[in-house]
């Protein structure tokens, strides 16, 4: 099962474990009634045994049914998934470890170059007051603990690595906690036990926002100097990391550290340019090369949202990504907190936008009747045929796992490359969809202070970016574009860094009841012929009813 299919199983478990309880990012007191209402630790710890149970029980059908879908995917940052483990296995860096990046400890600051090529000083005492120390030796022989769900051992690797050199520095000792496949359900009981570790990974803002929504996470506005996060966070980010709290405050409750980019459109590369194809950078491009490609005898897309049990989630990054172009990012989180329906007419519009591409023949390879069908690791194989028989598929950057299995021996950079998923209208600028792993702060002390504003430096990640291999994209502004070892994931870093703007995925933010359930049900409805647009945009606005109020 790949890690994007594990990461939805992952949510669902967590549903059934929390009674339901996921708090979207960014929800506006004014739609409060349309949001999860948090549950209570002492319930959650009573209803665990039941709760755990079933949600297994649950897991392992869901599975079962998604055993197509079996294979080594990465979702390059996103690695916190979901199966079934009870004890957290931990693993403590060591503190004495030779240092990867090229800091400077005596001036508490640290070089590295920006995107645009020009140095970027990262000064630790901007950060925040308490990594200046730990830079400066005055919190030496402490301990951080850190829990995180990421499982794949080479990434296991690549993240411990991340904290040598911080810890040979300031002489701090991380304590890293696997919470392996199940690390949600691990992070529920710890929380309800009262042995939460300092710092916890999380998937996606759903997961931490249950927390913060308990008053259970520090407010990191009060830890993390704002001026360094508005220098080394795109405003997206920020935003999303942006939750209400027990009385429906909004706090900074988390920080990302590593990211995965969804808004992007893969094609076969050789093909691509042997046949004189151009990358379009505008909607009106876009239209022309598929219109191109048909006049040429073939199809330009290649569709698949098979998933087993969650068949659809694929047609979700479409909307996400096409809402982001037709509409304001106001909206989009409105939309995503319940207080723009499904049923608006800026919704339909972007499901509009869909269906002219979807509902069209001659630009779905095999036509519409396969989209449903069709397996989403599986949909890009026919690009690599010869020749091609689709070029075009709209996919997250874990799919070349796919593309490197099913059509062994193809090369990125050479036989497949990605291009960005052109504006449509340009006063909404260059949005990205993404989605990635945030760290919260549960228990506030210096040292764990310390760490978590290591987390929001390109520092934190230059090791793993630079041991190669995928598994990480920084979202930081000042990442140095030569430590990746793959064009590929250069290329991406950079999409990234252009943007104007970021948004999380869409799915991922809403309550499970509505992200992986009645949006799934609707989208598979529509695209398999079952419904009409209006009677699918029902659908999925009726999971809304199932949320606690």
């Amino acid at each position: 099962m790949s890690k994007e299919s594990n990461k939805r199983l992952n949510r669902r478990k967590f549903v059934a474990l929390t009674g339901g309880a996921v708090v979207a990012s960014g929800i506006l007191a004014a739609c409060g009634d349309n949001t999860v209402a948090p549950t209570a630790a002492t319930t959650a710890a009573t209803s665990a045994t039941t709760a755990a149970s079933s949600a297994t029980t649950a897991a392992a059908a869901t599975t079962a049914a998604t055993a197509t879908t079996a294979a080594a995917a990465t979702t390059a940052a996103a690695a916190t998934t979901a199966a079934a483990a009870t004890t957290a296995a931990s693993a403590t860096t060591a503190a004495g470890a030779t240092s990867a990046a090229a800091t400077t400890a005596a001036s508490g600051t640290a070089t590295t170059a920006a995107a645009s090529g020009q140095a970027f000083q990262t000064d630790f005492a901007a950060v925040g007051p308490e990594l200046a120390d730990a830079m400066a030796g005055k919190l030496k022989g402490k301990t951080v603990t850190l829990i995180h769900g990421i499982t794949a051992a080479d990434e296991v690797t690549k993240f411990t690595k991340c904290f040598e050199d911080f810890q040979a520095k300031t002489g701090i000792t991380v304590k890293l906690n696997a919470g392996g496949n199940d690390a949600l359900t691990v992070i529920a009981t710890k929380v309800s036990a009262g042995t939460i570790d300092d710092i916890v990974n999380f998937p996606q803002p759903g997961s931490l926002g249950l927390y913060t929504g308990q008053g259970k996470v520090t407010d990191l506005t009060k830890v993390i100097n704002q001026d360094w996060m508005k220098k080394v966070y795109n405003q997206g980010f920020i935003d999303t990391a942006t939750l209400p709290d027990q009385n429906g405050k909004k706090i900074l409750a988390g920080v990302f550290q590593r990211i995965n980019f969804k808004s992007a459109v893969w094609y076969p590369k050789k093909a691509f340019d042997a046949a004189g194809y151009k990358v379009p950078t505008t909607w009106d491009e876009q239209q022309a090369l598929m219109d191109q490609i048909v006049k040429d005898g073939d199809t330009p897309w290649a569709l698949g949202i098979e998933s087993g049990g969650a068949t659809g989630w694929p047609a979700t990054d479409w909307l996400e990504d096409l809402m982001l172009r037709t509409t304001s990012l106001e909206n989009y989180d409105k939309w995503t907190t319940g207080a723009l329906p499904f049923t608006d007419p800026i919704v339909k519009n972007a499901m509009q936008k869909m269906t002219d591409i979807f509902f069209n023949d001659k630009y779905v390879y095999g036509g519409r009747k396969t989209i449903v069908t069709t397996n989403f690791g599986d949909a890009g194989t026919p690009m690599f045929q010869n020749p091609p028989k689709a070029w075009l598929l709209k996919q997250g950057n874990f799919i070349t796992t796919f593309f490197e299995k099913n059509t062994p021996g193809i090369k990125a950079g050479v036989d497949y490359d990605f291009y960005y998923l052109p504006p449509i209208d340009p006063q909404y600028g260059k949005p990205v969809l993404f989605a990635g792993d945030l760290f919260g702060l549960f228990n506030d002390k210096p040292e764990s202070r310390a760490v978590i504003q290591f987390l929001t430096t390109y520092e934190s990640i230059q090791p793993w970016i630079k041991a190669g291999g995928g598994g990480a994209i920084s979202p930081h502004k000042n990442a140095n574009l030569a430590d990746y070892t793959s064009d590929l994931d250069r290329k991406t870093a950079q999409s990234i860094l252009q943007a104007t703007s970021a948004r999380f995925d869409g799915s991922d933010l809403m309550p499970a009841a509505v992200g992986s359930g009645s949006e799934w049900k609707g989208m598979t409805d529509y695209f398999s012929g079952s419904a009409n647009l209006d009677q699918a945009l029902q659908t999925m606005q009726a999971g809304w009813n199932n949320v606690k109020k």
